[in-house]
């Protein structure tokens, strides 16, 4: 007799997460915080990290692989943790696959609309990011009217992963970076980018504490949040450690391991290696 596919079943699979490298742990954290029950399947591209200086061709061809393999594990959404693969790939895996997906471009673009009182919206990204004038789109597509300053902020990617995330030296590198906001009278801004959260403490000493800091994980945790439970998929059975979150990358396990570490604040056990 066939086994009749209910939503409970669906309900208790895993969340699909991928990212270029390790920068989607925080957005992990943040499902982690807010979803204690939803078991994680994450994917880190470390043997092509970074995505940002790859043509969009590439680009999608990697997060397509990505996403087959995550498929494979059953999982019931997926999140694009990385914001060069949601403003490139996203609307081919909508195409492609029947589960709900989203990237962390548009929650924290939502995010910072609601959040502004003066219409002046800063985001700081990677270079690729900045210059795809992906959050721009995403603004200026809830709000027409909005005034939108962008600036690269690259060095803060290897300060957050080698873990000079609050001394001097990033301290330094965040006023000089952010100075391009000077007179912009921007009271939000976007961390366009899933390593930048480990530096909000010199970012916001940077730009003042009357200028709001959105976290795209953060406002990306929450729209999977609303997703899962609009579609009656949230998890109800308490997860266990053993069954938790399960990590693969597609080169360099120790390096992920260790550098996880400062973006999810616990040691990994087991981190697999696959070959897509």
């Amino acid at each position: 007799m066939k086994k009749e596919f209910t939503n409970n079943d669906e309900a208790s699979r895993p969340i699909g997460v991928f990212d270029s490298g390790v920068g989607g742990l925080t957005v992990v954290k943040e499902l982690n915080k807010l979803l204690p029950n939803e078991k994680i399947i994450y994917f880190g591209d470390t043997g092509r990290v970074p995505y940002g200086n790859k043509s969009r061709e590439t680009i999608i061809h990697y997060s397509l692989q990505v996403a087959y393999f995550l498929m494979k594990k059953k999982i019931k959404m997926l999140v694009i943790a990385c914001n060069t693969a949601s403003s490139v790939s996203l609307p081919t895996l909508k195409r492609h696959f029947h589960i709900p997906i989203i990237g962390v471009i548009e929650p924290g673009a939502k995010s910072a609309i609601e959040t502004t009182r003066s219409n002046n919206i800063g985001v700081i990204g990677t270079l690729g990011t900045v210059k795809s004038n992906a959050y721009k789109k995403a603004l200026k597509k809830i709000k027409r009217g909005v005034n939108v300053t962008q600036d690269p902020c690259p060095l803060f990617v290897h300060l957050a992963e080698d873990g000079w995330n609050n001394n001097k030296i990033a301290q330094l590198i965040s006023d000089e970076y952010l100075k391009a906001f000077k007179g912009k009278n921007i009271d939000t801004l976007i961390l366009g980018c899933t390593h930048y959260p480990l530096l909000k403490g010199v970012i916001q000493k940077s730009v003042g504490d009357k200028v709001e800091l959105i976290d795209s994980g953060k406002e990306t945790a929450k729209e999977v949040n609303r997703i899962l439970g609009k579609k009656k998929l949230l998890n109800s059975h308490k997860m266990t450690e053993k069954n938790h979150s399960i990590f693969y990358v597609s080169d360099l396990p120790h390096k992920f391991k260790e550098v996880s570490q400062r973006f999810l604040s616990k040691e990994l056990k087991h981190v697999h290696k696959v070959k897509l």
